[in-house]
């Protein structure tokens, strides 16, 4: 079978594809069909924080799907139960509460819904350069024309503001905010990392004005930053919306929140969400983030990372920067042509913008597998 001409034959068009075939990955590598090796240095965009093909997370998968693979959210469950326990003790004190969904664009939907449902307002203000997902609710709050365009108009009652500017955002508030939606790091608007101080202005601000705090932890849960979850460098949220790296590569979100919520029985549902099996996959890897200590791992790679990439010397570089192992590259021209000249060297990078390049390797990389990406890097920018 010709993959790429079946699948540009029969699909809908909307990826801008790479001339690759992947087919199989172990670890931080990847494997196209003709046997080449990759370093992941993009992780499915964040998904495979413990990297392809782990065994734990395998034997999880098929037992649980031998035992009960599927259970609506109207009858109880074994497995579902341990998980929502589970994310209620690693998200800060007051974070109790569990709804399960398939991806993180569900994630943020629910929050919007749940924010609007709670405080009988219906205004969100998010940041400029944020992105949530692209379904109708999350689009609203995505900053982009190139996104929106295709599908105006959008939901009412989406305002933005510029990140890491509190005077800027409190401007965008009025009586009828529910909430302020924000990422710690903003991933697609090009690895920009939050403002200790413009975080703790945005919560004294909700505290004070009845407003609740939207994290929207989707790129950045599971340890990529160097904590378990981003906001713990610096807020707690009273609305936490998690999904890509949650289940080791299975679909599969979850929006966590604090008792302030409240949300009418019936009003928000999901077939899958919250499946037996997607569970017990989000215990496995769970267990393996914990028990391996990749959080850790991945502080400390990423300082190393990070301090590495500052000393390349290139008039091509603008400025490094991120927070743990998610790291972006700010160059003075387009990223794209860098992005496939690494792809031709055996790295799989990805774009955030256009003058950014955003590396996003599973938390396990080795040391020798970074130095081989810099190597790398240090080789395209001084083609």
């Amino acid at each position: 079978m010709n993959v790429i001409a079946v699948e540009d034959a029969c699909e809908v068009d909307v990826y801008p594809r790479r001339d690759v075939v992947l087919v199989r990955g172990q670890g931080s590598t990847l494997y196209d069909h003709r046997g080449r090796a990759y370093i992941d240095c993009a992780a499915n965009v964040g998904v495979s924080n413990i990297g392809h093909g782990n065994e734990r997370v395998a034997r999880a998968i098929a037992e649980q799907y031998l035992t009960l693979g599927n259970c609506y959210g109207m009858f109880y469950n074994d497995v579902r139960a341990r998980l929502a326990q589970k994310l209620v003790t690693i998200t800060p004190p007051g974070l109790d509460r569990v709804f399960f969904c398939n991806s993180g664009t569900e994630a943020v939907e629910a929050a919007i819904k749940f924010a609007r449902a709670t405080t009988n307002r219906h205004e969100i203000v998010c940041a400029m350069r944020g992105f949530h997902g692209k379904t109708m609710g999350s689009l609203g709050a995505t900053w982009g024309k190139h996104y929106q365009e295709p599908f105006l108009p959008m939901l009412a009652g989406f305002h933005h503001a510029p990140f890491n500017k509190f005077e800027r955002l409190e401007a965008a508030i009025s009586d009828d905010t529910a909430a302020i939606l924000l990422e710690v790091v903003q991933g697609e608007g090009g690895v920009r990392v939050g403002d200790p101080d413009f975080f703790a202005k945005v919560r004294r601000c909700c505290d004070d004005r009845g407003i609740l705090l939207l994290i929207d932890e989707v790129q950045t849960g599971f340890g990529r930053t160097g904590k378990m979850f981003a906001h713990e460098h610096y807020v707690v949220p009273d609305i936490l919306c998690l999904a890509k790296a949650i289940a080791g590569g299975v679909p599969m979100g979850a929006v966590v929140c604090n008792e302030r919520v409240r949300v009418p029985r019936k009003s928000h549902t999901t077939t899958f969400g919250g499946s037996p099996l997607a569970c017990a996959a989000a215990l496995a890897s769970l267990e393996v983030i914990e028990q391996e200590g990749l959080v850790a791992q991945a502080a400390d790679q990423g300082a190393y990372f990070l301090d590495r990439l500052r000393t390349i010397e290139s008039d091509r570089i603008r400025e490094v920067r991120g927070l743990g192992l998610m790291i972006g590259i700010e160059l003075k021209g387009k990223a794209a042509p860098y992005v496939r000249a690494l792809m031709d060297r055996g790295i799989i990078a990805l774009l955030a913008g256009k003058c950014v390049i955003r590396l996003l390797p599973p938390l396990i990389i080795t040391r020798d597998e970074i130095d081989r990406v810099l190597a790398c890097l240090q080789e395209v920018f001084a083609c």
